[in-house]
């Protein structure tokens, strides 16, 4: 694994050194100096892995894109020459935007300062410049959300504030708070004392007809509950959610939102995915159900079964996102019998059959029916008398491969006959045993929920003790 580094200086002079010394060209004596470092264990992720470029009138040493559209953004702000500003941001964004080397480059030669005082300048009044600002901005920290300090954090919650109006700079501002949160815990949690909160989920009903925005906003909502920032021990993933539900009524948000987008299956399954992030207590998972969102889940499940096979794959990922909404509300032991009665053990054993090729699919599918089985025998003989055990094992054939479909099926199987034996021949019937022997046997992941499975079911399974309370190794 590469763990070296060098600086995009010396990658430079290494590639002037394959043209003037070697007489190599342009093209291959980039490609000459990546064998070379690359050969050495260096990493160069980080190198922009062109040649530098000879100014227009040539009085400037060589230099990259990137750099020197910096420059000139530097030398029109100190000309305060709006115009000039406004083209040479356009430019820098789409620069940041072809590739990672690019942006940390242009980071390393200090172009967040640069930007700051360009949004500063645009923040007085000028909306075109900010919407420029804010692009330029969301482009240079994605992936390197370190750039934006206390300053910056603050200006972009008083410009989403000020701006609520505008749909495209609201737009651009969430995607800077997207980009500045993603692993990094401090400035989620900066941000929301700072009151960001509000503004995503008041945008999404503010303009709750513009596809960007809501999708944006969304995105945004979910990655304050993630718990992705390793620098830190923990996080306050779920504060943040509790504070998006019950102070800023996320869930009434999302749910009043689904219904302005009947035929967008993109903006739905973002609304989905972010349903699910918010569903972490039992009262939240009831409050979806209160607020109707059990029966937009259910019949938006049951319309994408109702497609065409031709037009599956646009709808594949609503129908995972839809599932796993289920699955999360499901985690409140009424929802699952309110699930039950509204009818979604149909159309969920109906998305598994429909899409058995896909793996995502069949495992959220066979986790929603774990679920909704789990400690309810009632709706244990519903899943079985609709076809969901027989599914389930359509899915372990399907993708012997794919841990997740096996474990989550093992799972579902256990549950269903966990308090219901009567199920344990009909099921064993259909070839369980032989399937579930062979997770085990593929799968070290499914040894334990495919033993349980095996057990509830009433086959042999070699049980080891491991310890017994007395003094002594433990067994191998």
């Amino acid at each position: 694994m590469a763990s070296k580094h060098i600086t995009q200086e010396t990658f430079d002079a290494a590639v002037r050194e394959n043209i003037e010394e070697f007489e190599l060209g342009p093209e291959e004596a980039v490609k000459e100096a990546v064998e070379q470092f690359e050969s050495q264990g260096v990493d160069l992720g980080n190198i922009v892995k062109m040649t530098p470029k000879v100014s227009a009138d040539g009085s400037q040493e060589p230099t990259h894109d990137i750099l020197q559209a910096l420059d000139d953004l530097q030398e029109s702000m100190a000309r305060s020459n709006p115009q000039e500003v406004s083209a040479h941001l356009a430019r820098f964004c789409e620069q940041c935007k072809q590739q990672k080397a690019c942006r940390f480059l242009a980071a390393e030669k200090g172009a967040y300062p640069i930007l700051l005082a360009t949004w500063k300048l645009a923040a007085a009044g000028d909306q075109g410049l900010l919407l420029q600002a804010l692009n330029a901005l969301s482009a240079l920290t994605d992936g390197q959300p370190d750039l934006l300090d206390t300053q910056g954090l603050q200006l972009l919650v008083a410009t989403l504030a000020r701006n609520a109006d505008s749909a495209n700079v609201t737009c651009s501002g969430i995607r800077c708070v997207r980009h500045a949160c993603l692993k990094h815990e401090q400035n989620r949690q900066s941000l929301v004392k700072t009151g960001v909160l509000p503004l995503l989920t008041g945008a999404i009903a503010r303009h709750s007809h513009c596809a960007d925005v809501v999708r944006e906003a969304c995105w945004a909502l979910r990655i304050m509950t993630f718990d992705d920032d390793i620098r830190v021990p923990f996080g306050r993933a779920h504060d943040h959610a509790k504070m998006i539900v019950q102070e800023n009524g996320g869930l009434k948000v999302l749910i009043e939102a689904a219904k302005a987008f009947p035929d967008n299956p993109s903006i739905l399954s973002d609304l989905c995915s972010t349903l699910s992030r918010l569903a972490v207590r039992n009262e939240f998972c009831q409050e979806v159900v209160d607020l109707g969102g059990l029966n937009v889940l259910v019949a938006l499940l049951a319309n994408c079964n109702d497609h065409q096979v031709g037009v599956q794959s646009c709808l594949r990922d609503l129908v995972k996102q839809v599932l796993s909404a289920l699955r999360a509300i499901a985690g409140n032991d009424d929802v699952k019998d309110a699930i039950v009665r509204a009818g979604g053990t149909e159309p969920i054993v109906s998305a598994m059959t429909r899409h058995l090729a896909s793996p995502q699919v069949c495992e959220q599918s066979c986790a929603a029916l774990c679920v909704l089985a789990l400690r309810k025998p009632e709706n244990s003989q519903v899943i079985v008398e609709g076809g969901g055990a027989l599914a389930a094992l359509q899915a372990m054939k399907a993708h012997p491969q794919e841990v997740g479909v096996q474990k989550q099926a093992c799972m579902l199987i256990r549950n269903l006959v966990a308090r219901s034996q009567t199920f344990s021949q009909p099921i064993l019937d259909l070839g369980a045993e032989a399937l579930i022997s062979r997770a085990r046997a593929t799968h070290r992941d499914c040894e334990d929920v495919a033993k349980a499975a095996l057990r509830d079911l009433g086959c042999h399974v070699e049980l080891q003790e491991l310890w017994t309370g007395q003094k002594g190794n433990l067994a191998p």
